[in-house]
């Protein structure tokens, strides 16, 4: 919750200092009225994320009586950065090419069930991604335009793996994603802030490790989980 206030309070703060300055502008007259007729847009863009894993057990339990569960506590706050291709299809329609890379990292916390010991580690991610993303706009009021956008993103982890962690995650993953924002036309540019949720498609749990095969007592981790799948939430601004 504390993520998701955080992302609606800058969404806030962006919009508003948007709406200023396209005053101090003259917010009546139509900034830049013509900038959709083009047919290719180009640009860039600048954001935070949040990484989330979703955890499901399997009620392994080892055979020194050991039941182990796996959660997220908590989450921390990524850095994103990204290009920007947009080809326009209608007035209302245009298919978006975004590629660019997130940095991100998920703690991870480890509970035995019946003697309460505790591990802890840290998955570090640099992912290079290759979202493509279907983009429905309003009409333009002045120089404001809402949109929504769905669509799907590739992720390819290039971070380099240490040996011997309590678990490993896959080093790909597919995302669908679904989010709204909002094109505000300035004077030389639009702003456009955006909100986008990920919802990753594969387990990206590693479950073959045969880094362990000389401390197989390590693999209990791995073995009290079916599967792991992702789920991000990012705030992007995008400069067009």
């Amino acid at each position: 919750m504390k993520v998701i206030r955080t992302i609606l309070l800058c969404v806030a703060v962006a919009v508003s200092a948007a709406g200023v300055s396209a005053r101090d502008f003259n917010d009546k007259l139509m900034n830049r009225p013509y900038a959709d007729s083009r047919r290719v847009h180009l640009g860039f863009s600048i954001g935070v994320h949040s990484e989330d894993l979703r955890l499901k057990h399997n009620g392994f339990i080892t055979e020194q009586g050991e039941e182990w569960r796996v959660e997220q506590p908590g989450y921390q706050p990524g850095f994103c950065v990204n290009g920007l291709v947009d080809f326009r299809l209608s007035t209302y329609f245009s298919v978006r090419f975004s590629p660019g890379m997130y940095f991100g990292t998920r703690d991870l916390r480890f509970k035995e069930l019946n003697s309460g010991a505790m591990e802890r580690q840290s998955v570090k991610s640099t992912f290079v991604v290759l979202p493509v993303d279907f983009k429905a706009a309003a009409l333009r009021y002045r120089n404001t335009r809402p949109y929504a956008v769905a669509g799907v993103m590739p992720a390819f982890d290039v971070s380099k793996r240490r040996t011997s962690e309590l678990v490993q995650l896959k080093g790909s993953d597919l995302y669908l994603s679904v989010g709204f924002g909002c094109d505000f036309y300035l004077p030389y540019f639009k702003f456009i802030p955006e909100v986008k949720f990920c919802f990753g498609m594969a387990d990206v749990l590693r479950h073959d490790r045969p880094d362990l095969e000389d401390d197989p007592a390590m693999m209990r981790y791995t073995q009290s989980l079916k599967k792991a799948t992702s789920k991000m939430i990012v705030l992007t601004f995008y400069f067009e």
